[in-house]
């Protein structure tokens, strides 16, 4: 279950009360580095279950051990997009999910002087991108930045149906992931407040009230 945003229609933010109690505890500065792994791997699935819900079937035939039955398998490929490195966590749901689709990584970093994405890593497939459903995977969706930079490299690849997972976001980085990218739908688990500021007592930047650091809470490297 989600909720549709009526001003940025291709925003969805689950409202699955698992999904609820979850990411509550995600929150939680007490979790500890394998809580905090295995709370993303479980939202991850379900989240992807929400993203992927209008795919397209084909029929399959396949035999039951009483008979013939009729099955169905997707209409095209699915890549998962971890985006370096937080979406790393977020790959082993996507593999258990569809383990036979591909999982192709990429890498960036925010240049000091310029502020903007620099990529660093891309393992994308240089063909095939065009009939796949691309799904960008990273946990946080502060600033947009990186998001997306890392949808304008998947769009040079070819992609063209392409969607965002991710945990939590800020309305700051929905709106500027929305208007680079109009027609990417964007699925999270939950859409904080704001981002902070030099006036807050914490570096500016990060998702109020948020989680911390997504990366050094999966990695233990706080």
């Amino acid at each position: 279950m989600s909720r549709i945003q009526q001003d940025r229609p291709t925003l969805s933010v689950s409202t699955h009360p698992i999904v609820r109690v979850l990411v509550g505890r995600l929150r939680c500065k007490e979790t500890g580095v394998a809580a905090f792994r295995h709370l993303v791997s479980e939202l991850t699935g379900l989240l992807l279950v929400e993203a992927l819900d209008d795919l397209p079937l084909v029929d399959e035939p396949v035999t039951t051990p009483l008979g013939p039955a009729v099955s169905q398998r997707l209409a095209q490929p699915v890549v998962f997009v971890p985006i370096l490195r937080a979406g790393l966590g977020m790959s082993e749901a996507a593999s258990r999910m569809l383990p036979e689709a591909a999982i192709c990584h990429v890498g960036l970093y925010r240049d000091e002087q310029t502020l903007r994405p620099v990529t660093y890593y891309d393992r994308l497939p240089r063909t095939g991108l065009e009939e796949s459903v691309t799904v960008l995977l990273d946990p946080m969706l502060a600033t947009g930045g990186t998001a997306t930079a890392a949808i304008d490299l998947v769009r040079q690849h070819g992609a063209r149906d392409v969607r965002f997972v991710g945990l939590i976001g800020a309305p700051e980085g929905v709106a500027a992931l929305h208007d680079a990218h109009p027609t990417v739908a964007i699925v999270l688990a939950a859409l904080d407040e704001r981002l902070t500021t030099t006036d807050d007592p914490f570096p500016p930047g990060y998702i109020l009230p948020g989680l911390g650091d997504a990366g050094d809470r999966q990695f233990g490297t706080a």
